[in-house]
């Protein structure tokens, strides 16, 4: 499924470069690939054995979350989704990650708010013992809305801040110099990693921020990290990635799991076009599924 404004999105060149590993992957197993916009996506699930909703870029926009959820939930009528429904509306919500910390994951601290004040802010600064705050919507990704404030400089505007439901998070300092982990996984198997970093000057890693990816090979200590995350879900997704942050005890920590539209960084599996290893290992646990 496509985002319902695919043609104007700077990052339209990453659903491509995907889309051309993940057709020709999918047809050697006898699968082929169709595209279709997510708020069109009830009106024709009748025709498709699975959806899988990958690009769905701008579900957490302002009023698009229950418009999407509907969407969704009628298509599961009509046909499989992947990930299931319960799963997509469980990780919607960064709520997940209290979840998750209760079962032992290794999270970044953080703090739910209704609205993100200023003086919500200023105090989770000072609960927190840092000078750096990452604010994030509750229901967001791609760093939309997403704001960092610095003690005693200026409030970023409202503009810039969440418009409803916030998480607070310290500012890891390990994103500026060592960046940030994505670790894929097809049916619970790894497949690739990467390794992003922030232009000069910022701190966001997204593409569409001048943020830049590397390979990365972890550690089997890495690894295990990632797989115990992984290991608290009652129910294995077919498609996951785990989102790492090293933090100041130089642990690996848990910054999303997501299971909802991740971009898979295919271009850094082995092989191109139907040959790309990750593109096949969906294919695989996805025909299997069926």
């Amino acid at each position: 499924m496509l985002p319902s404004n695919a043609e104007t999105r700077e990052d339209i060149f990453e659903l491509e470069d995907q889309m051309r590993k993940i057709t020709p992957a999918f047809a050697a197993r006898g699968m082929k690939t169709h595209i279709v916009l997510w708020n069109d996506c009830a009106a024709v699930a009748d025709q498709y054995d699975a959806m899988l909703p990958l690009f769905i870029w701008d579900y957490f926009e302002t009023g698009n979350l229950p418009l999407f959820m509907a969407q969704i939930e009628a298509a599961a009528k009509k046909t499989t989704v992947f990930n299931p429904v319960n799963l997509l509306r469980w990780n919607t919500n960064k709520r997940y990650l209290e979840e998750l910390e209760t079962k032992g994951a290794p999270v970044i601290p953080a703090r739910i708010v209704d609205l993100a004040t200023p003086d919500i802010i200023e105090k989770a600064c000072t609960d927190f013992g840092c000078d750096k705050l990452v604010i994030k919507p509750l229901v967001g990704g791609g760093a939309w809305r997403q704001a960092l404030y610095t003690a005693g400089q200026s409030m970023p505007s409202a503009n810039e801040l969440p418009p409803a439901e916030a998480i607070l998070q310290p500012f890891v300092p390990s994103v500026l110099t060592e960046g940030e982990y994505s670790f894929l996984y097809f049916g619970g198997q790894f497949s690739h990693a990467v390794n992003k970093r922030p232009k000069d000057g910022d701190y966001r890693i997204q593409s569409i921020y001048g943020g830049r990816e590397l390979p990365y090979s972890p550690s089997a200590d890495e690894l295990a990290v990632a797989q115990d995350i992984l290991g608290y879900m009652d129910d294995m997704p077919l498609y996951a990635r785990v989102d790492l942050l090293r933090g100041e005890d130089g642990g690996l920590k848990l910054i999303e799991l997501e299971m909802v539209e991740p971009y898979l960084y295919m271009n850094f599996a082995e092989g191109e076009d139907s040959e790309n290893t990750a593109a096949q290992m969906l294919a695989e646990k996805l025909s299997a599924r069926l």
